[in-house]
């Protein structure tokens, strides 16, 4: 599953996450139980490490528990009314959800959305200030038969009108990367797309969500691709390839080395966990934040 679809089953997903919470079966399934929150982990802490919510069907409460004594320091992609939950538990959120007017398909790529994005994000900054938070995600939209080169001149048009609050509100926005093979048709779906949206805005404000799951997808040259363009990037995403899974020696990339790259760049930002546990989902998300642990 990716996030569009996440999205789309919702109110599925709660109606397992309760049947999880009460024992009952999920699609004849026993679920796998989460183990007791034990103190937290003894992370080097070298690289600050997150936890996207949609990858897990247990309430945000539980997930920000179990988050917290992993020894991780932010859960991610949370709307406004969820922002609370994970200061309970001394955490932050790395990046707010997508505003309504601004989903995966529908950007700043197009100028007839420029009008509805920004008023969201006008509204939508100062309350992520306020929080406390560090970064809002947005996305370019698909192509729908665009030139790349009108849809990154569009992107710079509709950006440049957000970024001065955002320069004032001490907030970065972040414009992830995705992969067009998953997400048909995305536009932002290549890191030279998306340096040159941020070349073009020209704020520090203003940079790429490197989802390296994502971008192995698409380009692979993982590691010189961020060495050359680290100035460029405001957040990391992980995931397994293929499949979106564990980033563990199942799948085909060495994260604790990427990881280690990242550090020597000098990056100071977060890193967020963002694989779909197909095993036991706390052990495997220890799992990924030890890998991690560089």
């Amino acid at each position: 599953m990716n996030r569009r679809d996440f999205f789309a089953v919702s109110a599925a997903t709660t109606a397992a996450a309760a049947s999880i919470a009460s024992g009952q079966p999920v699609n004849g399934k026993s679920p796998t139980l989460a183990p007791a929150v034990a103190e937290p982990a003894k992370l080097k802490g070298r690289i600050k490490q997150s936890v996207c919510k949609w990858c897990y069907s247990m309430p945000l409460d539980e997930l920000c528990r179990h988050a917290a004594a992993i020894g991780l320091q932010s859960v991610e992609l949370l709307n406004p009314d969820e922002w609370d939950v994970p200061k309970k538990h001394g955490l932050t959120c790395a990046v707010a959800s997508f505003v309504k007017s601004n989903p995966i398909p529908r950007g700043f790529n197009r100028l007839e959305h420029h009008d509805s994005i920004v008023k969201e994000l006008e509204e939508r900054l100062p309350l992520v200030k306020a929080a406390g938070f560090p970064n809002q995600i947005v996305f370019s939209g698909n192509r729908d038969g665009q030139d790349d080169k009108e849809g990154i001149r569009n992107c710079i048009i509709g950006l440049k009108r957000i970024t001065p609050l955002a320069e004032q509100m001490g907030v970065t926005i972040v414009m992830e990367l995705l992969n067009s093979k998953d997400h048909r048709d995305y536009q932002c779906d290549t890191t030279a797309y998306g340096v040159e949206i941020v070349k073009g805005v020209g704020s520090d404000r203003f940079k790429l969500l490197y989802d390296i799951y994502h971008m192995q997808r698409m380009e692979g040259d993982v590691i010189d691709t961020i060495q050359k363009n680290i100035q460029h990037i405001g957040h990391f995403h992980t995931g397994g390839v293929p499949g979106r899974a564990e980033i563990d020696e199942t799948q085909e990339l060495n994260y604790a080395t990427i990881c280690k790259a990242i550090i020597e760049t000098g990056y100071k930002g977060y890193v967020g966990q963002e694989f779909v546990p197909r095993k036991d989902a706390v052990a495997s998300l220890r799992q990924a934040a030890m890998i991690c642990d560089v």
